[in-house]
């Protein structure tokens, strides 16, 4: 059975046709590079992102990631609709990510999680490409064997 994957992109602006998403295609090929299936990525507004989250989660995938909604506007619910769904969270990408991000004088308003449930892994990146490119940076070594813990196969 192939190992899947999800993107999820939350934008208002996007999913009504106003701006063409770049940052999706970022996290899908990223995936499919890490060898997983992938359709192209979701792209629903802001207000409809803790639906999309669930259903991705009832997919069972091994990877879902998720770009946008990570700011502080009201709108802004991604790192909520993941954090409903997470068993174990992962900080320590968290902080990677942030300092992989630190010549970038903004990213500390971004809000992320990652985390797993099941044999799930998790991740909300931000809705720039920039941050996606951080995120899918700090997520390459590590991603392959993420999968595989969470599978049960540990490399001694």
């Amino acid at each position: 059975m192939a190992r899947t994957g999800i993107v999820i992109v939350a934008s208002t602006r996007a999913a009504a046709g106003t701006y063409e998403d770049r940052s999706g295609p970022i996290a899908v090929e990223f995936l499919r590079a890490q060898g997983l299936e992938c359709a192209d990525a979701s792209v629903v507004p802001d207000a409809d992102i803790r639906a999309a989250v669930d259903q991705a989660f009832a997919e069972n995938p091994a990877v879902i990631l998720t770009s946008g909604g990570t700011g502080l506007s009201p709108d802004d619910q991604t790192v909520e609709a993941l954090e409903a769904h997470l068993e174990r969270t992962l900080p320590g990408i968290a902080h990677a990510f942030y300092a992989a991000s630190a010549s970038v004088p903004t990213a500390p308003l971004s809000r992320t999680v990652a985390g797993t449930r099941g044999t799930t892994f998790a991740m909300a990146l931000p809705g720039s490409t920039g941050g996606v490119k951080d995120g899918v940076k700090v997520l390459e070594p590590i991603l392959g064997h993420i999968i595989e813990q969470l599978e049960g196969k540990h490399e001694h």
